[in-house]
């Protein structure tokens, strides 16, 4: 009986050090709460700056669209443009924090191998999203905006997530299918962007927490 444990126990450790080598497993779930938080906070803010110039009433969506040709040179000072560059920057700063101090505590390297596909797997989707996004503002499609960067968000999401925990994959399905329902319903897409980047940022980390972290957090 004894042996057998032992070789259960042997067989458990070989699979987690193969998991550790093929996949990225120090994601905290702190990384998805702080990213939620910042999302909340910079649609507050996109929604207060959105008020003041028409585009949303005490009634909703009142119907106006921003006209206009944009250069990239003027995007850089179009209020939306900075909020949504502040949010993404803080979120990103926040969830490496917690991952970093996450990857300390488990002693695996943040930057290896393993992390440099991840990487590279959210990023291609992410950048081209990015360069279609910048095409849809010049061009005065803002309706799309916030539908693409759930769906171009989602596939990224989706294609990493074979380097890391297998939940990337169900929220990233769950951020395309936020972005098609927005595709049927433009002149929402402030709240569907604040569903899909804050609440179920949230909702992740949450559970992400009390999977894999609730256990360390308790023995302490």
């Amino acid at each position: 009986m004894d042996n057998q444990q032992e070789h259960l126990n042997a067989l458990q450790d070989i699979r987690q050090m193969m998991q550790r080598s093929n996949r990225f497993i120090s994601l905290s779930g702190w990384s998805g709460i702080s990213a939620g938080v910042c999302a909340l906070v910079g649609a507050f803010f996109a929604y207060n700056t959105m008020h003041r110039q028409g585009y949303y009433t005490t009634h909703g969506y009142s119907g106006k669209a921003i006209r206009g040709e944009y250069s990239l040179v003027s995007l850089i000072n179009e209020p939306l443009v900075i909020i949504a560059a502040f949010t993404f920057v803080a979120a990103f700063f926040l969830a490496f924090l917690f991952t970093y101090i996450r990857s300390k505590k488990q002693n695996i390297p943040i930057w290896g191998i393993t992390a440099r596909r991840l990487l590279f797997n959210v990023s291609v989707p992410m950048l081209v999203g990015g360069m279609f996004i910048l095409r849809l503002i010049q061009y005065n499609v803002e309706g799309l905006v916030a539908p693409a960067s759930l769906i171009f968000y989602g596939l990224a999401l989706i294609n990493a997530s074979k380097y890391t925990l297998n939940e990337i994959r169900n929220l990233g399905y769950a951020q395309v299918v936020l972005g098609i329902i927005n595709c049927y319903a433009i002149g929402y897409g402030l709240f569907f962007w604040a569903i899909g980047f804050g609440v179920l940022h949230i909702f992740y980390g949450v559970f992400m927490w009390w999977k894999y972290e609730r256990t360390d957090a308790i023995e302490k």
